[in-house]
C-alpha cells in the first residue's frame, strides 16, 4: 500500500451523497489517495514522502 514514509499517510475513503426525496443516500464509495512524491528522505534514502512532510522539510532545511 502507498503511504508516507515520515507520517504514514494513507488513503481516505469517501462517499458521494445524493438527496433523494428528502433523505440523504449515501451512494459510491470511493477511495481519495494522497499527494505522494518520490524525493530523498533525511536518511538519505529514496522513498515516497506527501507533500504536507515536503514542505515542512524544506522549511527544515531553511533554518
Amino acid at each position: 500500500m502507498r503511504a508516507c514514509a515520515i507520517c504514514s499517510k494513507t488513503y481516505l475513503m469517501g462517499g458521494t451523497r445524493k438527496k433523494l426525496r428528502g433523505n440523504y443516500n449515501p451512494t459510491n464509495w470511493s477511495r481519495k489517495s494522497s499527494n505522494l512524491q518520490t524525493t530523498k528522505l533525511p536518511s538519505g534514502k529514496r522513498g515516497l514522502i506527501c507533500t504536507r512532510c515536503l514542505r515542512t522539510l524544506a522549511k527544515k532545511a531553511l533554518k
